[in-house]
């Protein structure tokens, strides 16, 4: 059992409707059906990732691939500069190479890009989750077995139609959060 968390660090409860769904078919219709109203800030709980899922949200590509493109250019580009720089600091002749021998880089080069493309890569998806998570949001435990689940934001005087909306797409369990 987890320890409970103290007063300052819980969530405020969002209040809003939540739609449990047995068959991917009726949430996708019932995610469209939102949309067309103008609900576009949805939560959606599935215990795999799906594709239809994916397109009824229609929702852009995550930041987090730029950073890794940021922290791979910048890992190269570091472990380059500091070999080349520390070479000609340095210079020591061996076997009559060169001073900057780049072959002889690509090693380090290699390892400094993955390194660093992991860590902000890590950083970015911690970061983006912390700001972009909708804390307090309400979740059912069965939505990470077999239920997928559907969270609308709204105020209590338009949950009635909201309610009505997701039953008509076929949801199993509806009910105010």
């Amino acid at each position: 059992m987890p320890l409970p968390l103290p007063p300052f660090l819980r969530p405020k409860p969002v209040p809003g409707v939540l739609a449990s769904f047995e068959h991917i078919d009726s949430a996708t219709d019932a995610i469209k059906a939102l949309r067309s109203r103008g609900y576009r800030d949805l939560t959606v709980y599935s215990s795999h990732p799906n594709h239809e899922l994916d397109d009824a949200l229609d929702q852009g590509v995550s930041p987090v691939r730029l950073f890794t493109l940021i922290g791979g250019i910048t890992g190269v580009t570091a472990a380059f500069a500091m070999q080349i720089w520390m070479n000609l600091d340095w210079p020591l002749l061996v076997g009559g190479k060169p001073i900057v021998a780049i072959p002889a880089f690509v090693v380090i080069g290699f390892e400094l890009t993955v390194l660093v493309a992991s860590l902000l890569t890590l950083f970015s998806v911690a970061g983006l989750s912390l700001l972009g998570h909708r804390r307090g949001a309400a979740y059912d435990p069965r939505f990470s077995d077999d239920r997928i689940g559907i969270f609308v934001p709204v105020r209590q005087d338009k949950a009635g139609t909201i309610e009505q909306m997701l039953r008509e797409a076929g949801a199993v369990e509806v009910r105010n959060a």
